[in-house]
């Protein structure tokens, strides 16, 4: 049995000590037992990043976890979802058995990113590997938990009641009455909301507006670039902080200097932080999750929710026992200064 006292944390604007037991937060209160000084550092939940492709040199296409999640670690995501590209059948079957990490952030699951897309909606996506959903392609998979899927192709909507994964909406043509059905039928997400799908418009509302109305979750790419801040602001008003999860949608640049890299097997070129493809649509971000967290809170999205948008909330959609600091959730924090600097991470109850 292991076991951490950690003293002098601010938690919820409160000075107080955590005590973790096999990775487990057993009790949060002040402590007269002498353990290890955290020097007032302010505790947030570790974040949890359901759509990122990769970071520093590295892709989730390379099926190296373990470096990834010693990276994720450093940036200061504790659980993360390493996301596919739209590929062939054994590169992504390369990924669904890789080893899995023994250090660093925990991988929860992997998150397949087609290849069930439209080829209207590619983005950064290859169409050459987009094909028609197909339920038991990955059902051997136990480690596919989350799969983004263009529901309107054909089979789309029998997919989505047949999966065991949890279904995201995006790279899509979906009108409203489709994407409406597919809510309805079982999917609870949209994958990076507003991109690689139709617009918001009043008299079609597409993806967003059936979204809105079963009050689904949505993923958003909370970077500057993506998204409007102003945009930021209305999905916020809409969907809450209980509905709206930040992702980072990152990729192997993330970290790095301009210039150029590849991306699901396509040629990325990244300026001043942008990476694009050279047709000129956006491959991902260069932003961990934890720069989008502070990006949500300059664009006026108050500093609590915009932490629980990247730990809470997509704890909650996916049934995480983490992404909160409360008693019987994992002992998995990010510890910031008081200019939100990242100072330590803790994972499962031990300082990494």
């Amino acid at each position: 049995m292991t076991s951490f006292l950690y003293k002098n944390l601010m938690v919820d604007g409160v000075l107080t000590d955590l005590y973790c037991e096999d990775g487990k937060i057993v009790s949060i209160g002040r402590s007269l037992e002498s353990g290890i000084d955290m020097g007032g550092l302010f505790a947030y939940p570790g974040l949890i990043d359901s759509h990122t492709h990769g970071m520093g040199g590295y892709d989730t296409m390379d099926a190296d976890l373990g470096t990834l999640a010693n990276l994720y670690a450093k940036s200061g995501t504790t659980t993360f979802y390493p996301t596919t590209m739209t590929a062939s059948h054994e590169a992504l079957v390369a990924v669904l058995t890789a080893p899995m990490p023994e250090t660093g952030a925990k991988v929860a699951g992997i998150h397949l990113e087609g290849p069930y897309l439209s080829k209207n909606r590619l983005g950064a996506q290859n169409g050459a590997y987009a094909r028609t959903p197909d339920a038991k392609e990955f059902a051997p998979f136990e480690r596919a938990k989350l799969i983004t899927v263009a529901p309107e192709l054909s089979g789309g909507m029998e997919f989505i009641k047949e999966t065991g994964m949890t279904v995201c909406i995006g790279h899509t043509d979906a009108d409203y009455k489709t994407a409406k059905e597919a809510f309805q039928n079982g999917a609870k997400c949209v994958t990076h909301t507003f991109n690689a799908m139709p617009p918001l418009h009043h008299r079609e509302p597409s993806v967003l507006g059936a979204a809105m109305d079963e009050n689904t979750y949505v993923q958003v790419i909370c970077d500057g670039k993506h998204i409007h801040p102003s945009v930021i602001r209305m999905l916020y008003r809409l969907f809450g902080a209980e509905r709206m999860i930040l992702v980072s949608d990152s990729m192997r640049a993330t970290g790095l200097s301009d210039g150029e890299y590849e991306f699901g097997g396509l040629p990325i070129t990244v300026t001043d932080g942008t990476a694009r493809t050279q047709d000129g649509a956006l491959a991902g971000s260069t932003s961990t999750l934890l720069d989008c967290v502070k990006c949500a809170i300059e664009f006026g999205i108050p500093k609590e929710d915009a932490f629980r948008m990247a730990s809470r909330t997509p704890a909650e959609m996916m049934g995480l026992s983490c992404g909160k600091i409360a008693v019987g959730y994992d002992c998995d924090l990010i510890l910031l200064d008081a200019d939100d600097n990242l100072k330590s991470v803790i994972v499962n109850g031990e300082v990494l």
